[in-house]
């Protein structure tokens, strides 16, 4: 029966108390945590920075369709702003990262950077037409929403898909010094 309740004793598993628990392992636990709340964080930056994208070329749809059809250049101008915008809102919502591999993350951080670019000339252009004439036209600013509308979207676009970028160029240098 001895022989019995050693091997048993053997084979208890001692209990441990939490604080018992490696430091390293707290550690580790710790910048596990960190780093899953820095991805939440930039995959909510390029969401949102993606829904401001569809904003800003929704608002120049809706207003090619109601206002700017007839003006040639700047009608062309508002379509094709709508065709980027959704172009590339679509691509910072898909996983482009497991597509492409590898590149996923670069081509993610041109995405952005192109919505950035697409949202900030938009609203210079604004800016230009309200003052002096763009491509023979200057906004005459029949539809104040709109023209309001288009500029949040086009700051929250810039905004967010830009601080998006730092975030994403950031944690590749942190990366890289692994």
């Amino acid at each position: 029966m001895q022989v019995f309740e050693k091997r048993n004793a053997s084979l208890a598993k001692p209990e441990r108390h939490p604080s018992s628990v490696a430091p390293e392992l707290h550690l580790l636990r710790a910048v596990e945590r960190q780093r899953r709340r820095r991805h939440r964080l930039r995959q909510g930056l390029r969401i949102l920075g993606a829904l401001s994208l569809f904003a800003v070329g929704a608002v120049h749809l809706q207003q090619y369709l109601t206002l700017y059809s007839a003006i040639p250049t700047i009608g062309r101008l508002f379509v094709l702003n709508f065709a980027g915008a959704t172009a590339i809102g679509v691509g910072l919502l898909a996983p482009v990262e497991r597509v492409l591999g590898r590149r996923g993350g670069d081509a993610v951080a041109l995405l952005a950077l192109g919505g950035v670019g697409l949202a900030a000339s938009a609203f210079v252009f604004l800016l230009v037409s309200e003052r002096t004439p763009l491509f023979g036209f200057m906004e005459p600013g029949y539809d104040p929403p709109a023209i309001m509308a288009a500029r949040v979207a086009e700051l929250a676009t810039v905004g967010l898909l830009g601080s998006f970028l730092v975030a994403h160029l950031s944690s590749r240098v942190a990366a890289g010094r692994r």
